[in-house]
């Protein structure tokens, strides 16, 4: 992604061998040969498909391109992933596979990374993403999500923001900063994967927080902001929005890469992210 343009490229989709580093073997071979039963299809929301299978597999290879090169370049973003609701054994809310754990084991795997702190500010708490990666101390979970919203039956992720329906711009901000006080230094990242949902704005179908469109910058700022301060490459994953007006989720979406995009300039105007 360069100062006067943006750079896009096809990624490669996601191999057996990296998905299997998040996945269980049992559930993923039944997902890909189309075994699933009815009730895990409902779960996840979505018909299953040989198409279905293909997209996801590209939609985690995505994230973990953008990984490499966000390691490379201080910056790198998936127009889409964020599939965070998938567990290690079944799908769930529109996911079938978690590229945050996917792409954060095999960046570890590639010896790319050793530490990775994932940030999800999806309105909905990352519980696949949560549940994953529990008992891993390299991989620092922080989500920042609607208290009563879905999923109804949380999971703990090593730091969870819980907010109540309509917090406005405000209260959401000043909950945000606090999170990435003790996140960052906690996690001691090498790598921060972003999950920038467009959810939380406040005419979205499922968000029930009640953000507006400069506050859903600000808060990209927020992010940017503070991995600056820590020297830490981002890759961005856009994850949910369903606002019905689809013209509102693509403004929300273009703000973040627009936040990327002066992000990674900053970072070459101050010298590199990382030796």
């Amino acid at each position: 992604m360069g100062s006067a343009e943006i750079d896009l490229s096809i990624p490669d989709p996601a191999t057996d061998e990296q998905i299997l580093r998040a996945h269980d073997q049992a559930y993923y071979q039944r997902f890909i040969g189309g075994e699933l039963d009815a009730k895990e299809i409902r779960r996840v929301g979505l018909p299953w498909s040989p198409q279905i299978v293909q997209r996801a597999r590209y939609s985690v290879g995505a994230t973990i391109a953008a990984c490499r090169a966000g390691l490379g370049e201080g910056v790198a973003v998936n127009l889409g992933g964020g599939t965070h609701h998938a567990f290690s054994d079944h799908g769930q809310g529109y996911c079938w596979l978690n590229d945050s754990a996917i792409a954060s084991r095999t960046m570890q795997a590639d010896g790319l990374a050793e530490k990775i702190l994932i940030i999800d500010c999806d309105v909905h708490q990352g519980n696949g993403t949560a549940a994953i990666l529990k008992d891993d101390p390299t991989i620092f979970t922080f989500s920042i999500h609607g208290k009563n919203n879905f999923p109804y039956r949380k999971e703990a992720s090593d730091l969870d923001i819980e907010l109540d329906d309509q917090t406005d711009d405000t209260a959401y901000l000043n909950a945000l900063e606090n999170g990435l006080n003790q996140a960052i230094p906690k996690s001691g990242a090498d790598l921060v994967i972003y999950l920038a949902g467009a959810d939380p704005f406040s005419e979205d179908r499922f968000g029930r927080l009640a953000l507006t469109k400069e506050g859903l910058a600000r808060r990209d700022a927020l992010v940017f902001k503070h991995c600056r301060s820590a020297s830490v490459p981002v890759a961005v994953t856009l994850a949910g929005g369903y606002a019905p007006r689809v013209q509102d989720t693509v403004d929300i979406n273009f703000q973040t890469i627009l936040a990327a995009m002066e992000f990674q300039q900053r970072l070459r105007a101050s010298g590199p992210v990382c030796d």
